[in-house]
């Protein structure tokens, strides 16, 4: 017969809260205490900091949670560096990746566990991402959880480009996804490490759309699960109007879909994409906001320059290639005409979304 604490053992999965701090004093001042708060019986908190030099050390080092551990790193290396140097050696079942500016409910981790135990073929999981700034709202960076259109554009359950809905329950229940939101990634250790892990080269941006692109692949499933719900403020690294940002987010996006897609779709879908962002790039102009152009411009420059280096990790690659459309949270058509529509149009467009995300549900038992 098992002890009490064998069983507890076997009900609840070992999680790592990990949060990736860099020169966010505020943040942490803010947010790390609801975190210290979560009720959870097998969890610990790790706090990789990447280099601050705000006093964030000295203040972790004054906080006083009992088994928080903090990894030190000796320079900035990113999200993707930042956490491949300071998951190493750290053991738990599931790694949970967390920005350290979002604050988490007391008993967050429980349905993340449920989902977990009930199904052993779920590589990853995310919460239920709403606005700190208004929390009747999803969050733009995951919202209800994330999706790619048929030319690879992602957006999420509850937000599509800079259209972000208001929480009317819409995406409630558990939802078959494309990737998880590096907001708040909940991931099976030995799942992360088997697929690979963060991509350094991606320094941030779009990692979490590889990786869980990866995940897929090797034959696991990713998860929403809206009974864990999360509030993050967002932009705490790079402001969502950056032209750092948008160089990070266009070239990691050619560098994902050159990695990931199908030999049959490698070709025609990047260069659609490129004749697309080329499109962008005339609105920016349009716009009369030329760093954006110029970093669309060196977004393409980095990966023209970069072929020779991604046809070489194709062919090393352990992983089948399938076509996107075997892949969950897929969605047939494509968004590329969404922010030229009328309000109409965008309803329309939005309906459709709607539908798909029932089609996504997992009918509970």
């Amino acid at each position: 017969m098992k002890s009490q604490d064998q069983a507890q053992s076997m009900d609840f999965l070992h999680f790592a809260v990990v949060v990736l701090n860099w020169n966010g004093l505020d943040h942490l001042r803010r947010y790390l205490p609801s975190v210290a708060s979560t009720d959870y019986p097998r969890w610990t908190l790790v706090v990789i900091d990447n280099a601050s030099t705000d006093g964030s050390k000295e203040w972790l080092e004054g906080f006083g949670f009992e088994g928080m551990s903090v990894v030190h790193l000796a320079s900035n290396q990113g999200y993707t560096g930042g956490y491949m140097d300071g998951l190493q050696g750290i053991e738990a079942d599931v790694y949970v990746l967390l920005n350290s500016d979002v604050e988490v409910q007391a008993n967050w981790l429980h349905p993340l566990n449920q989902v977990f135990q009930q199904d052993p073929t779920v590589g990853a999981l995310q919460p239920k991402i709403l606005s700190d700034r208004q929390r009747d709202s999803f969050e733009y960076a995951g919202a209800a959880g994330g999706m790619l259109d048929s030319l690879g554009y992602p957006f999420c359950l509850g937000r599509v480009f800079q259209d972000v809905e208001k929480d009317l329950g819409q995406y409630q229940g558990v939802h078959r996804i494309f990737w998880a939101s590096g907001a708040c990634l909940a991931v099976r250790s030995g799942v992360f490490w088997e697929c690979g892990g963060l991509n350094r080269w991606y320094f941030a941006h779009m990692e979490e759309i590889d990786l869980s692109w990866r995940i897929q692949r090797g034959g696991y499933g990713l998860r929403s699960v809206s009974e864990s719900v999360v509030y993050h403020l967002g932009g705490g690294s790079l402001a969502y109007g950056s032209p750092r940002k948008t160089y990070l987010n266009f070239r990691n996006s050619l560098f994902t879909l050159a990695q990931n897609l199908h030999p049959s779709e490698c070709i025609p879908k990047i260069f659609s994409r490129l004749v697309l962002d080329g499109v962008a790039a005339v609105y920016f102009l349009g716009k009369r906001e030329p760093r954006h152009l110029w970093a669309i411009l060196r977004a393409h420059a980095a990966f023209y320059a970069a072929l020779p280096r991604l046809y070489r990790l194709r062919q090393n690659s352990p992983w089948p290639r399938p076509r996107m459309s075997e892949l969950d949270g897929v969605w047939p058509g494509t968004l590329w005409t969404y922010l030229g529509l009328s309000i109409g149009g965008k309803r329309r467009v939005l309906g459709k979304l709607r539908a798909f995300a029932q089609q996504q549900r997992i009918k509970e038992r």
